[in-house]
């Protein structure tokens, strides 16, 4: 070490000369002397020596100090080593933790947007559901929730979930509940107005005895147009008035939630079938009418005749000529002195008079009878008529098309059966009745007969 250092020193030390002598120009080199010259030479080589000497010294001095810094950055060295090899595993080791909760984030990912995908889904069905559920006339302000829910991109908190099922708990109960509140009611005309409404879970919905519906755009309540037949409104009335002391009472209600109570309300009334028959079940049914007419004047006046006879009956000896007996009892004392051929031709008479009395209007009726089943099939023929036109028109694909021509067809023939069979009934009973009485009148005039004859021969 302190070779190379006396060597770096010498070396110093002639480039010092060397640089001495290019210091000197050639103008001072000819006015100096060589003497001169080499008295400033040695003076500068003694100059430098001592420079050169304080630097060794100052060298020397350092390389203690050089040595400690060396120790000393070796030493850093090694603990940046160690540190760096500690680092490495830790960096390692974070890496391969990294990796391992990445993979599990990725499941848990998975998972939660599976769960995501769900709560969507159920949020928005839950959504239709209850948008068109008859609870939210009661309970509103649930489609925002569910919508916000339904469209969401984040995923759902836990309070939202609680939400969410707590609306689908509450609609659950509520559909299983009755229920009376207060709330608008549209009426058929277009106006509105506040009513007090009760609600048959998410069935029925009703104020009075009137059907309610619910109309899930507009979420409110509307009055039926036509409601259904008056049993159906008395149920509806009698729960409406029903008190919380009351018990059980019996209504109706719809589990299709309004599918039934619709077909219900389609369903033609009496009047509306008549209709369905046309002109000619106008004409079946002005038959009927014209017979039931003739009856009821048949039945009353048979009725009246039957009572004067049989009051005639009980006094034989005292004939009554408003009655058919009276009249016959009355040719018997008036040819009391005739031969029994000559009363018994009278008698015959006066109960020929009587029998087209006692038949009037049966004959009619018979007609009628027979006639009302014939319109009927003519009314059937007409409907099948219209509806097989229909089908060369429009084809089969609407049958709206063809339920004119089927309904006429179909009630025609019903016209015609209901008319014919009372028809026939009364003329049979009519008929019976009629037969009797003349029956009496017969024994009568033959017993009046066997008496006189007897008296003649005594």
């Amino acid at each position: 070490m302190n070779t190379t250092v006396m060597q770096s020193l010498r070396q110093a030390a002639l480039a010092g000369i060397a640089a001495a002598v290019c210091i000197a120009s050639p103008a001072s080199a000819q006015t100096k002397t060589l003497d001169q010259l080499l008295q400033e030479v040695r003076a500068n080589k003694l100059e430098e020596a001592q420079k050169n000497r304080e630097r060794e010294a100052r060298f020397v001095e350092q390389v203690s100090e050089r040595k400690a810094m060396l120790n000393s950055a070796v030493q850093e060295r090694n603990a940046a080593r160690a540190e760096r090899d500690s680092l490495q595993k830790r960096y390692d080791s974070n890496e391969k933790q990294l990796s391992e909760l990445q993979t599990d984030l990725e499941n848990r990912a998975g998972d939660f947007g599976e769960v995501f995908g769900v709560v969507r889904q159920v949020a928005g069905d839950a959504r239709s559901s209850i948008k068109g559920s008859l609870t939210s006339a009661e309970i509103t302000d649930r489609g925002a929730f569910l919508q916000e829910m339904a469209e969401s991109k984040a995923l759902p908190s836990i309070g939202e979930i609680e939400r969410l099922w707590e609306l689908m708990l509450t609609e659950m109960v509520e559909s299983g509940a009755v229920s009376r509140f207060n709330a608008p009611v549209v009426l058929p005309d277009g106006s509105q107005k506040q009513a007090e409404v009760v609600r048959v879970g998410t069935f029925n919905a009703m104020t009075g005895d009137e059907f309610l519906e619910y109309n899930p755009s507009t979420q409110q309540l509307s009055v039926f147009a036509r409601q259904p037949a008056s049993r159906w409104r008395d149920m509806a009335d009698n729960l409406f008035s029903a008190q919380p002391g009351d018990g059980t009472v019996a209504t109706a209600v719809d589990p299709s939630r309004g599918a039934i109570l619709g077909l219900l309300i389609q369903k033609p009334n009496l009047l509306e079938r008549i209709q369905q028959g046309k002109l000619v079940g106008y004409i079946v049914i002005g038959i009927g009418l014209i017979g039931l007419l003739i009856a009821l004047e048949r039945l009353f006046s048979l009725t009246r005749t039957e009572a004067g006879i049989r009051r005639q009956r009980k006094k034989l000896d005292d004939p009554k000529e408003n009655n058919p007996l009276g009249r016959v009892l009355g040719a018997y004392h008036r040819n009391r002195d005739a031969d029994v051929e000559t009363l018994q031709l009278k008698l015959d008479e006066a109960i020929l008079k009587d029998v087209p009395q006692l038949e009037r209007g049966l004959s009619t009726l018979k007609i009628l009878a027979a006639v009302a089943p014939l319109l009927g099939l003519l009314g059937t023929v007409v409907g099948m008529i219209a509806t097989f036109q229909a089908i060369t028109l429009f084809g089969t694909g609407d049958p709206k098309l063809m339920a004119g021509g089927i309904s006429q067809a179909l009630v025609t023939t019903v016209l015609g059966l209901v008319v014919a069979v009372p028809l026939i009934l009364l003329h049979s009973m009519l008929a019976g009745r009629s037969r009797r009485l003349i029956q009496i009148l017969e024994q009568q005039s033959s017993g009046v007969v066997a008496a006189h004859a007897e008296a003649a021969r005594g």
